[in-house]
């Protein structure tokens, strides 16, 4: 009996562990997916930043929104930079050629603000922070914002 409690505890902490450390955006469910708002080009068009929402939960479930930044150039690097719980008003502007606006907001409820301002060459945001503890994605950003 204590082998197998400590082989379950060994387990479990091991999921837990290579979930938190071990996290990417790959993980998102891009078969059940919706097309959000965009594409939005940078003022150049060196960049397009594309929306996309991810249904969770079935009827008594939610929506996540993520944040796609393409490079339009030859290599056409793609790459996840928001990943959010979707509140009810959502866009997206450039403010300038590197930074990209966020608004998540749902005005009704006063703390449902994910709203933020990202410069798309070094930061990104994961409202649950995996990214930001992530092992495999340290060297994509240099500053990780989480709520």
């Amino acid at each position: 009996m204590l082998v197998s409690a400590l082989t379950g505890a060994v387990l479990v902490s091991g999921f837990i562990l290579y979930q938190t450390y071990f996290f990417t955006f790959n993980k998102i469910d891009r078969q059940n997916t919706q097309k959000g708002p965009g594409p939005v080009s940078s003022p150049s068009e060196k960049y397009t930043a594309n929306a996309f929402y991810e249904l969770y939960g079935g009827a008594a479930g939610g929506v996540n929104v993520w944040v796609e930044i393409t490079e339009n150039d030859e290599a056409g690097n793609i790459k996840t930079i928001y990943y959010s719980n979707a509140k009810d008003d959502f866009s997206m502007k450039w403010l300038d050629e590197d930074t990209l606006y966020i608004l998540n907001d749902n005005p009704e409820y006063p703390d449902s603000d994910r709203s933020i301002r990202l410069d798309v060459t070094k930061e990104i945001y994961d409202e649950n922070g995996r990214a930001c503890q992530s092992l495999l994605m340290k060297d994509e950003f240099e500053r990780c914002y989480q709520d």
